[in-house]
């Protein structure tokens, strides 16, 4: 199936009736809405931001609103059978964060849930009854299966005050007594489905509502948000071909950077189906001349609830940033509570890790997606190393270009610059761990691909990375007070040799340094670059 260059990239296109009128390009995943759809149901789905789910939501809307009209030439087409159309209520819970305290919020969910409902012959009297005990009553006269609901970012105004349990709870306590209202008029019901990025219980969302199905992990909707690698062929053609030509390139070379980029991300519990992240994608697509730029945390990939977390929470050392991470299926299908809300979890359910592998039934094995997500995470620990700074801002920003085109001696300096801005309260150098471990993630925050413990046949160096022409190779020392520098350079110096690290590799230019680190003044102290 090609698609017609008049065809559209649906960027930031969230609506769907307004996608489909302007001729943009839809993936086509109506037959899992029809799945969904079809029956009498409550669903929940947890996805990043950026994935499409306000768009999903607006696919729902269109049908149960206007039923085929929007849908020509779509699966769903020939499945669907209902003329009947519904009342539709959408409500995005974005719109109102409690950025000014708990009675402000009151007052803003009060106005959202009248505008939402008042189309549909809700009629708030100001000096009644309390809005929600209004909104039980009105319901209750509604037929049967009459009412579609549709909540978009449920956890919106939760995440946003995630450092400020006073407010958290008091949230959570205002939005149980709606979740309250809807499980006591489920007869009203005929669909009802919710998005969100984390799962919180004590909500009411999970216990008030009857029967609520959780799609987060399910095989069946694995690849309901996201396009396949099969998609993305069939929909995007004459985008790939229009990129090939302008990258010079074969597709079979473009659609393998375009995997290790963008690809990677697996939702469901066989660990067999992976997407591409939409926005990544489409931004690339839009703008191929532009290469492979890296599209994550322009696209919201560090959302407010990684932001609220951080500041009441540590993240994880480095040095877990290159180290298998696991966790068990239980705790990532289940909700969490805020107070053990751990950081693994939440960087799953953030898209900065996903799903690789699952073994001996519970254990889930987790990595990052993609180079695109994994620079991201770097650089989020290099925000967390330098205390909310950027290299650039202490100095150590060019190190693609120093070790591209500059001197050992140049490489010194600019990880000096580096180490002695670290916050060294909650991340100190303890051991060659640590300084490999800040080494990386600086280098990959950077846009590079270092590779720690590199083997071979002989043994395997602390720290291997390629720049431009030149292939770097690392032995990292570390002194202690009462320790000889120069021995520890030596030291190094003979262990690159007799192991030959490095000497495997083809590149142009192979450059191999000991850097020696002191505990004491927390700075490289020795230098030595080894000549072939």
């Amino acid at each position: 199936m090609m698609i017609e260059k008049s065809k559209k990239l649906p960027l930031g296109t969230s609506d769907f009736t307004a996608l489909r009128l302007s001729d943009e390009i839809y993936v086509d995943k109506t037959a899992m809405v029809y799945d969904l759809a079809s029956v009498r149901g409550k669903y929940f789905l947890a996805r990043p931001r950026r994935f499409g789910k306000s768009l999903l939501i607006s696919t729902f809307e269109s049908l149960f609103k206007y039923g085929l009209r929007d849908f020509q030439g779509l699966a769903i087409e020939r499945l669907w059978k209902e003329e009947k159309t519904y009342n539709v209520v959408r409500l995005d819970f974005s719109e109102i964060k409690p950025l000014d305290g708990i009675e402000q919020f009151k007052r803003d969910l009060k106005e959202l849930l009248i505008s939402a409902f008042s189309p549909l012959g809700f009629e708030y009297i100001p000096l009644g009854a309390a809005i929600f005990r209004q909104l039980s009553t009105w319901m209750k006269s509604q037929f049967p299966n009459s009412l579609v609901l549709l909540i978009d970012e449920y956890d919106a105004p939760l995440t946003s005050c995630l450092d400020e349990m006073d407010l958290f709870n008091a949230v959570r306590e205002t939005l149980s007594k709606f979740y309250a209202i809807l499980k006591s008029n489920d007869a009203a019901l005929r669909f009802v489905f919710i998005t969100g990025i984390t799962k919180f219980n004590k909500t009411s969302i999970f216990s008030e509502l009857n029967n609520l199905s959780d799609l987060s992990l399910d095989p069946e909707f694995g690849t309901l948000l996201g396009y396949t690698h099969q998609e993305v062929e069939e929909y995007f053609d004459s985008y790939l071909i229009r990129a090939c030509e302008s990258l010079r390139m074969e597709k079979k070379e473009l659609l393998q950077k375009l995997v290790a980029r963008y690809d990677g991300f697996c939702f469901e519990e066989t660990a067999q189906q992976k997407v591409f992240a939409p926005w990544s994608l489409l931004n690339f697509l839009a703008r191929p001349s532009r290469g492979f730029k890296d599209y994550w945390f322009e696209s919201g990939g560090k959302p407010s609830v990684l932001v609220e977390y951080l500041k009441s929470h540590a993240l994880r050392h480095p040095e877990e940033y290159g180290r298998e991470k696991t966790i068990s299926l239980s705790s990532l299908s289940g909700s969490s509570d805020v107070e053990t809300l751990s950081d693994i979890g939440l960087l799953t359910q953030a898209g900065y890790l996903t799903i690789k592998s699952i073994k001996y039934g519970d254990t889930v094995f987790l990595d990052y997606p993609n180079l695109e997500v994994r620079r991201a995470m770097a650089q989020l620990y290099v925000e967390r190393l330098l205390q909310g700074r950027v290299a650039g801002q202490v100095g150590a920003g060019p190190i693609v270009k120093v070790l591209s085109e500059e001197s050992a001696e140049s490489l010194f300096h600019i990880l000096n610059r580096l180490f002695l801005a670290i916050d060294y309260r909650n991340y100190p150098v303890r051991d060659e761990s640590s300084v490999r471990a800040y080494v990386q993630v600086y280098f990959a925050g950077a846009g590079l691909d270092p590779r720690v413990e590199h083997h071979n046949a002989h043994g395997r160096s602390d720290l291997e990375v390629k720049a431009g022409d030149r292939h770097w190779v690392f032995e990292f020392k570390v002194v202690r007070e009462g320790e000889s520098e120069e021995q520890k350079l030596q030291e190094g110096s003979e262990q690159i040799v007799s192991k030959r690290y490095g000497q495997q590799e083809c590149s142009p230019e192979l450059k191999r340094v000991v850097l020696v680190y002191s505990i004491k003044s927390r700075q490289f102290v020795k230098w030595r670059e080894i000549e072939d």
